[in-house]
């Protein structure tokens, strides 16, 4: 039988904005058999405390929930972790999706962060060996606990006198993604396939428990979030994360899909960084299928910081330093093939501070951005809130090459464009775009002065100082490794510290308009 199509609301609700504007309601079904409830939910924060303050005031479901990745980073970011939490429960988030920078860190201290949440974490497809089965010393020295204590298959939650479950899944890629693999060796996670059916295992669980609404927590990924949608019956919405996608409203075959059995299924994913986050408002009938449903998204930005979040993250973070005055911003880019002029920025402050010849950082690790207006430390720290140490190296110019050709290929052959184009001090560099491929590259002088780099026969005994991150100089982080650890230069602070150092610095009302670093050979 076919299912005839979802009735989509016209996009009749607005979120408040920093002016005060009121929000229209979802326009009410009369009927007494359906039933209508709304979810506000989060994915891919990232440990941005900036925007959890904004989130805060925002966010307004009868249900909130999150796609994962609130945290950010190892034991070295445990306070920022723990702000985290207390915004999940300032915002009365009530259930997330395990993610894999929630096991950036260690087990233990993974246990004791979320024993603070007033919400579950899910994961019904991860798997971990029994403590008492693995080596004493290994649990003693990687500090493990038994997460499954912990973390949550599905649960059922009460909304307006209904009934609604959820069950959650962390990335099929978790153990590759972590940024420690040691910390998590007891742990594996089943394969697609096998997440779909432990998904449907735990969906029918619930069913038979009388829960007839459904929501998935998924850190799984867009692509596939779709085929959970299509494989399985008895989810009505998803609320993904992982892949970083911007959804906006709702169009079939996007993010209205329809499950084994015709029912409509809608996927959600709000961006990264909480830049953006949603509300999906959703009208159910007496069977618990969505007969109406609206997406909404609100850009983080246009609305003012919750001074009770602000008030609670100082507490745990610390005040912070005023270091500057942004007097005027080229906006961010809104995929990794653009230039990013903020990350620019960040490059110049490691060259100049540093006195090297380049820098490098990668594009995705750029976590936020500058904004006009007075700028303190915590802003730039979460521009890079990973505490990855910056490393100087003498690099040989065909290493350089060889990173840069293989990064810009990897580019434009990954969905979502994964790593992302470097952005650079003291070089500049040409893409073409339509074969993914680098095809000039020239160093750039303090003086201003432009030294072409023979791409085609780069030097192996021409040498620059080089900085980067040690995350991306020594550990790869999706790139050519530039230089072993023991070859390096390795400074006891992050980027962020260099670039507070340099705004002071400065001394004057900083511009972020470093554009023009990266050329592409289609532009006129």
């Amino acid at each position: 039988m076919k299912v005839s199509p979802i009735n989509i609301n016209p996009l009749k609700f607005s979120f408040r904005d920093s002016k005060g504007s009121k929000q229209n309601k979802l326009e009410k079904t009369p009927k007494s058999d359906t039933f209508e409830m709304s979810v506000g939910y989060v994915n891919d924060l990232h440990g941005q405390t900036n925007n959890m303050t904004r989130i805060l005031t925002g966010i307004k479901g009868d249900l909130n929930l999150s796609g994962g990745d609130n945290n950010i980073g190892d034991e070295k970011n445990k306070a920022v972790n723990l702000a985290v939490i207390k915004f999940m429960n300032l915002a009365n988030i009530k259930g997330s999706a395990l993610g894999n920078h929630e096991m950036d860190t260690k087990q233990r201290d993974f246990i004791d962060t979320i024993g603070q949440f007033n919400g579950d974490y899910f994961a019904v497809n991860l798997r971990q060996a029994q403590i008492e089965d693995e080596d004493p010393e290994e649990v003693e020295e990687q500090e493990r606990g038994q997460l499954s204590n912990y973390i949550k298959k599905s649960a059922v939650v009460e909304v307006k006198g209904e009934k609604i479950g959820l069950v959650g899944a962390t990335p099929v890629d978790l153990t590759e993604r972590i940024t420690h693999p040691a910390y998590h060796k007891d742990c594996s996670v089943d394969d697609l396939e096998d997440t779909i059916e432990d998904i449907q295992q735990e969906v029918n669980k619930l069913r038979r428990q009388g829960v007839n609404k459904i929501i998935l927590l998924s850190h799984v990924g867009y692509e596939k979030d779709k085929a959970i949608a299509q494989n399985t019956s008895g989810i009505d919405v998803i609320i993904g994360g992982h892949t970083h996608e911007l959804i906006k409203d709702i169009k079939e075959g996007d993010n209205l899909l329809y499950s084994k059995t015709g029912e409509p299924v809608i996927i959600t994913e709000a961006g990264k960084n909480g830049n953006y986050f949603g509300q999906l408002n959703l009208t159910f009938d007496k069977d618990g299928v969505i007969t109406k449903a609206q997406n909404n998204l609100g850009e983080t930005r246009l609305f003012a910081k919750n001074m009770i979040n602000q008030y609670i993250i100082n507490e745990i973070l610390g005040e912070p330093e005023v270091v500057g005055y942004v007097k005027s911003v080229t906006p961010p880019p809104m995929t990794l093939i653009e230039e990013n002029a903020h990350a620019n920025f960040m490059c110049d402050a490691m060259r100049y501070e540093l006195g090297t010849d380049i820098a490098i950082w990668n594009n995705s690790g750029t976590r936020s951005f500058f904004q006009e207006g007075v700028v303190d430390s915590r802003d730039i720290k979460d521009i890079a809130p990973f505490e990855d140490r910056i490393s100087v190296a003498d690099v040989s110019e065909k290493k350089l090459v060889e990173m840069f050709k293989h990064a810009i290929e990897d580019t434009y052959t990954t969905h979502g464009n994964k790593p992302g184009l470097l952005a650079v001090s003291g070089l500049n560099y040409t893409v073409n775009p339509i074969e993914g491929k680098l095809t000039a590259m020239n160093f750039v002088d303090r003086e201003g002065n432009e030294h072409p780099i023979d791409i085609n026969n780069p030097r192996e005994d021409k040498f620059y100082k080089v900085a980067q991150d040690s995350f991306m100089m020594f550990e790869g982080a999706d790139f050519d490794i530039l230089a072993p650890k023991e070859e390096c230069i390795n400074y006891p602070f992050n980027k962020d510290f260099i670039a507070c150092e340099y705004i002071r610095h400065l001394n004057a009302p900083i511009e972020i308009n470093q554009l023009g670093r990266i050329r592409f050979e289609t532009d006129d």
